[in-house]
């Protein structure tokens, strides 16, 4: 890779994580910016990216199944009364500018476009910050504007009539290993009790370390988790969980999470207290 084309967060001059801005992929998998590799400061990859089981997870970024019909996830589109299905609707991502760019972090524009021209426009801010000598944050800010002159809806394969996949924003495709990760919230364990609701923050906890989600604004904490930890270990955001979410012209859509990354298993005493540090003002 050039130095245009990706860049390498760090921690403390430790590099933990590689941003890659314009990927080749086939226009099936939605073509967007990602994160991958993204590690614990002791090494320990906590991504994967186009995994055998979902070749359009791209290790940590912002994906979309339906931002008016246009698939901004990659894959099959979910068509109610159909099923997943096989269409022409893939949209991309497309890498504009970085307004800053740091070892620890950046501020990009992007542009979502799909077959009508541009949809949206993305400001992303990344920050990666140390906490701990074993864990470091990665706070993750996206602003979707609709500068189309239309009014934009944005949906799910849940609001498309598949329930419980309400998933699309923030999305985390995290390393799989021979036994699934436990996943806890201050107060609820297992996939059953998280996934599909709201929570301050939301560990995954694999068998060497430990991701914790929390959303650092009103609106992001109102967004419910997306949990899967059986078929594969990822996190995510609930943009659209039981209706479409409206995004008038020039209106601006907004959400901040902070991931806390630590080697080790963390209970929930630890996993909250790197929280308050990672999201405090």
């Amino acid at each position: 890779m050039t130095g245009n084309d990706s860049l390498v967060l760090r921690v403390a001059g430790r590099p933990v994580g590689r941003y890659v801005t314009r990927p080749e992929l086939p226009a099936r998998l939605s073509p967007r910016p990602y994160l991958h590799p993204v590690t614990t400061l002791a090494g320990t990859a906590v991504t994967e990216l186009s995994p055998a089981d979902h070749a359009h997870h791209l290790g940590v970024g912002v994906a979309v199944p339906d931002v008016e019909g246009f698939n901004f996830w990659g894959g099959r589109t979910y068509v109610r009364d159909q099923g997943p299905t096989e269409l022409d609707n893939h949209g991309c991502q497309r890498h504009t500018a970085f307004q800053l760019r740091d070892p620890d972090g950046f501020v990009e524009e992007l542009r979502w476009v799909a077959a009508p021209g541009e949809l949206l426009r993305e400001r992303r801010t990344v920050a990666a910050t140390e906490l701990t000598g074993t864990a470091w944050a990665l706070d993750l800010t996206f602003s979707l504007t609709n500068v189309t002159s239309a009014a934009l809806s944005v949906g799910s394969p849940a609001t498309n009539g598949r329930p419980g996949a309400a998933y699309g924003g923030f999305f985390w495709r995290a390393r799989k290993e021979a036994t699934a990760p436990d996943v806890f919230t201050a107060g609820a364990e297992g996939v059953d009790a998280v996934h599909g609701r709201p929570a301050d923050w939301l560990a995954l906890a694999g068998t060497t370390w430990t991701l914790v989600f929390a959303g650092a604004t009103a609106p992001t904490r109102r967004d419910p988790w997306f949990v899967r930890t059986g078929e594969y270990p990822g996190v995510g955001s609930s943009l659209a969980h039981e209706a479409r979410l409206p995004v008038p012209p020039g209106e601006t859509v907004v959400r901040r999470v902070v991931t806390v990354v630590a080697d080790g298993r963390l209970g929930r005493d630890e996993a909250a207290a790197l929280v308050r540090k990672a999201v405090s003002p």
